[in-house]
């Protein structure tokens, strides 16, 4: 078939060029940064969409990676985050907000007896590891192969998937996440496989003594959202009972998105301590570090330090004041989930067309693809699995005005926004049929090279 037409992406490939000389690979995070020829810069957002410099207009399944819960610019978000400008910034004192949005946190979620706010997702993550730490007087943790927890030195360990022979009875190795790691915080850090119940069991009677916590994503975020079963999880919550280790359910993408009480909500499990981010003020940057009132009651004088000057924002907190309670109090959340499964079956019904096997993983309203029968199980049967097509199938997308995560280790996420307007859906799906076409037709290509 022939191909789309080429985005013109002419003042986002000159604005590269004059960036990259004062910012390293022309950006602010290195994850957008997608080539010296692909990477967009973006003039605005609203409800569903972004635009590019050039002008292109694009579905958004990334969504920042999740904090556009309600879409791009939201009227009812914005106009709080204006009230809260009017408070007068930042003081290093609190407000009467804090404790307003705190009660909503709690109300929704159970397990966030006590409430504590950052800035970011490593921020909370960092904090709710200190926390750990101080209150059982340990050193060690435990992470899942395929978690994402931030980007500070503790959390950026990882099994190496890229190194590892998938036919050997071994474990792949702890790796950092890159240079500037000490080496010395590796022997802190253990990793276990998702899932793998005997390996858990096995892992805490050998370290269990030691172990101040267990980190866990049970819907991994940075990992096409491969999902923990329920028992899994719950097998955790017994085990760190048993040993008197903390349970740290990591929600910075799940919070508030996948249901009100967030992942631990559905599954019926309570940590003891749990974190939030992306969700909780559509955008703007709010973080949060709840638990259990004993466990929370160590951040004090001669306890767990924590603080920061921007912590608890007048902006973001008013922000994130109006989101939650859009989240509580009206359908969006059903709203997101109905659209969420609509693009899936929609996705499915093009793929099915042309024989095309698949499944998916997640919540529909941040799901993973796969091009495989059965959805892998943990970090190690991702990289047994086939994912040229869909890198492949990402790269077309973003020509033909969808963007998603051009690694697809990073789930599609879904915003009110989109359920809102049904162009998002016509425009995704038209798009994604011409993808995989051009993606069948790319592959057919490539064979008969071969």
């Amino acid at each position: 078939m022939t191909g789309p037409k080429k985005r013109d992406l002419t003042k986002s490939n000159a604005q590269f060029r004059k960036a990259v000389k004062r910012l390293p690979l022309g950006v602010s995070s290195t994850f957008r940064y997608w080539g010296d020829d692909r990477t967009i810069y973006v003039d605005h957002g609203k409800g569903g969409r972004t635009w590019d410099i050039d002008g292109n207009c694009y579905v958004d399944y990334r969504l920042g990676y999740g904090p556009a819960i309600l879409g791009y610019a939201d009227d009812r978000v914005d106009a709080a985050a204006r009230r809260g400008m009017e408070v007068g910034g930042v003081f290093a004192l609190s407000t009467e907000r804090e404790l307003t949005v705190a009660d909503r946190i709690a109300k929704m979620v159970p397990a966030a007896e006590l409430v504590r706010f950052s800035n970011s997702g490593t921020e909370a993550v960092m904090a709710a590891l200190r926390l750990a730490r101080a209150h059982t007087g340990r050193d060690s943790y435990l992470l899942v192969e395929g978690g994402y927890h931030g980007l500070f030195d503790a959390a950026m360990w990882m099994a190496n998937m890229e190194d590892w022979d998938t036919q050997s009875d071994r474990d792949p190795e702890v790796v950092s996440y890159g240079k500037g790691i000490p080496r010395t915080l590796k022997e802190l850090a253990h990793l276990v496989p998702m899932n793998d119940y005997q390996r858990l069991e096995d892992t805490f009677r050998k370290y269990g003594n030691t172990l101040a916590a267990m980190l866990i994503e049970p819907i991994q975020g940075n990992c096409c959202a491969i999902s923990a079963d329920v028992e899994y999880v719950r097998l955790a919550r017994k085990l760190c009972d048993d040993y008197g280790v903390l349970l740290i359910i990591d929600e910075v993408k799940t919070g508030f998105r996948v249901g009100k009480g967030g992942i631990q909500g559905i599954m019926g499990v309570r940590p003891d301590i749990c974190t939030f981010a992306k969700a909780v003020a559509n955008g703007y940057p709010i973080a949060v570090v709840a638990g259990r009132e004993e466990v929370m009651r160590t951040f004090r004088y001669g306890g767990a330090s924590h603080g920061g000057t921007y912590t608890a924002h007048s902006v973001s907190l008013a922000a994130a004041e109006e989101c939650l309670r859009i989240l509580d109090e009206t359908p969006a959340l059903e709203t997101i989930a109905d659209y969420g499964e609509r693009l899936k079956a929609g996705i499915s019904g093009i793929l099915n067309a042309r024989k095309i096997v698949h499944s998916y993983t997640g919540h529909p309203s941040m799901f993973g693809l796969f091009f495989a029968e059965s959805p892998p199980n943990n970090y190690r049967d991702w990289k047994k699995s086939d994912y040229s097509f869909y890198d492949q199938m990402a790269y077309h997308l973003h020509d033909l005005g969808v963007i998603c995560e051009p690694d697809s280790r990073e789930p599609w996420f879904m915003c009110e926004a989109h359920g809102r307007d049904e162009t998002c859906l016509s425009d995704t799906l038209k798009a994604v049929e011409t993808a995989v076409d051009l993606t069948l037709e790319h592959f057919e290509t490539e064979a008969k090279r071969a």
